[in-house]
């Protein structure tokens, strides 16, 4: 069924971020997706980080409440009708951290975790005279992991394409 017709028979607005959710590293583009995934939950089940999860209508969708993607293709490997394709030198997702007003460098308050667990020094810590370094995000350099999220004190962080 079509997500936007799903939301419309359970009497909510379908807005671009609850009609296309996160979903696992390498998926197809949207449609093609869709078409292609049987909803049979293997990559779900294969994912040794847990960040998959049966999302609305049965498609997997990520989660990253807990942890980041280590981008070990598990999920790639179990997709047997092939609605996940990793394809050599391609990022797992389009997505970038974003920083909300919330993050505490932000707010003139030391804080570098996100910097310091991201594996792929994407976010680094530009001296600010006279304050508190500021993140800022190298996004050549991001793959989408979604390491940074879950760490965050304020939840300052999302992903976002």
């Amino acid at each position: 069924m079509d997500p936007q017709r799903r939301f419309f028979l359970r009497g909510r607005i379908a807005t671009q971020a609850t009609v296309q959710p996160p979903r696992p590293p390498w998926a197809l583009a949207e449609a093609d997706f869709l078409q292609r995934c049987t909803r049979c939950g293997d990559c779900i089940e294969a994912c040794p980080e847990a960040i998959l999860l049966r999302g609305d209508g049965g498609y997997p969708e990520v989660r990253f409440s807990e942890r980041g993607c280590t981008e070990c293709g598990a999920c790639v490997q179990a997709c047997a009708p092939a609605a996940l394709n990793r394809l050599p030198d391609t990022s797992p997702w389009s997505w970038k951290p974003h920083f909300s007003d919330s993050c505490l460098a932000q707010r003139k308050v030391e804080c570098r975790i996100c910097g310091e667990i991201c594996d792929h020094g994407a976010i680094r810590f530009r001296p600010a005279l006279g304050g508190i370094a500021q993140p800022s995000l190298e996004p050549e350099r991001c793959t989408g992991c979604g390491a940074c999220v879950s760490p965050c004190p304020t939840q300052a962080l999302n992903l976002k394409p």
